[in-house]
């Protein structure tokens, strides 16, 4: 009898529902059963597990190790999907590995040279793979510097935080004042030029910004499987162009991937994310997790959160080309049910936090939340 497998995943994006989703839909039907936790107790990743647990707040890096440790032991973790404090916990691989527990996420050495922007595209133009134009800044100076001589070779000057993830912080500079047009209709990420000056000279707070020219659609989103060998087991491009999304197999995007994810040991899932600058594609980011947009290859036929665990626990999958690329298609959200009672409070010996104790799920929740993205088909243009 194949025994069952338990995964964690800790505090994750809301769409990871349907990378739960998969793998309790894998294709040998081994029976899976999901940890999950998180900071909110409304998170739908709770609800969506088999076990979930609210994570106690104000932990340093090496204290959630240590917890993150009890965790695995208390709860029979063969797989962990780390998010939050990934670089602190790859750096203790051994440690896991010691009470039973394979991490799904790339060796700490891949891990840094993606943590920064700058670090991250000295490195990957220096294998070849083309980047943007870009310059690090920290005070009004660079600032200006930047912006003034992307916009005399005609381009828009964007900026976003040199460590980030998720566009958080990402805005568009506009030479236009602040009027009207930017308190009518949706928030928008164009700020005009002379406000972020004031706003630098006014903060004692150092910034740490990757200014760039503003990259076009389409964007391609490049999800990898990778092998502890290094090698690419499967590559997917999601293209992105305004609302419509698609999938392409198109070299000029798997191509610099590819060298992305075997160079640098990418292991497992990863996330590539290209945009175009003049007429070729250039690197936008890299994420060292699985992207929040995953779930969307099961329109080409893969299940790849189930063939990354196989790969943690030592099976490997083998190569995984696409049966079929789906067709266009959009995104739109969906409700997702919460737990249905407060979570009451318990100590965890082995840390000696407070942690909450999960009641089952029950099948009347009192309240939805719209969570994640589901692909719609939509018709060829």
């Amino acid at each position: 009898m194949v025994s069952r497998v338990r995964v964690w995943l800790n505090r994750t994006y809301a769409e990871n529902v349907f990378f739960m989703d998969q793998l309790r839909r894998n294709p040998s039907d081994r029976a899976v059963e999901i940890h999950a936790t998180h900071g909110d107790a409304d998170s739908p990743v709770l609800a969506a597990a088999d076990t979930a647990e609210l994570e106690p707040e104000g932990l340093s890096s090496a204290a959630y190790v240590e917890y993150a440790l009890a965790q695995c032991r208390r709860r029979g973790i063969d797989v962990f999907v780390p998010r939050l404090e990934q670089s602190a916990i790859v750096a203790h691989r051994a440690d896991f590995e010691a009470v039973g527990t394979a991490l799904l996420a790339p060796p700490p050495e891949a891990v840094a040279v993606f943590e920064d922007k700058v670090i991250a595209y000295e490195a990957v133009q220096a294998i070849g793979v083309p980047v943007p134009p870009w310059w690090r800044v920290r005070g009004v100076d660079e600032l200006v510097a930047a912006v003034e001589e992307l916009e005399a070779a005609g381009h828009k000057a964007c900026f976003k935080p040199a460590s980030g993830a998720g566009g958080v912080g990402f805005r568009v500079i506009t030479r236009a004042p602040f009027s009207m047009a930017q308190l009518t209709g949706f928030p928008s990420p164009y700020v005009p030029f002379d406000l972020v000056v004031s706003a630098l000279k006014d903060s004692d707070e150092p910034v740490d910004w990757l200014v760039m020219p503003r990259l076009e659609q389409p964007e391609v989103s490049v999800d990898c499987l990778t092998g502890p060998d290094n090698r690419v087991r499967l590559a997917i491009g999601r293209t992105k162009n305004g609302r419509r999304r698609g999938f392409t197999l198109n070299e000029q995007w798997l191509e610099p991937a590819r060298r992305i994810a075997e160079g640098f040991g990418l292991h497992y899932l990863s996330n590539i994310q290209f945009r175009m600058f003049g007429d070729r594609p250039v690197l936008m980011d890299v994420n060292t997790r699985p992207a929040g947009g995953l779930h969307q290859l099961s329109l080409c036929g893969v299940n790849a959160p189930w063939a990354a665990v196989q790969l943690a626990l030592g099976e490997d999958p083998g190569e995984m080309a696409p049966p079929f690329l789906g067709q266009d298609y959009t995104v739109v959200s969906g409700p997702r049910p919460l737990r249905a009672v407060s979570l009451p409070q318990q100590r965890a010996e082995e840390t000696g936090t407070l942690l909450p104790a999960v009641p089952a799920q029950t099948s009347e929740p009192v309240e939805v939340t719209p969570s994640g993205a589901a692909g719609r088909a939509i018709a060829p243009a």
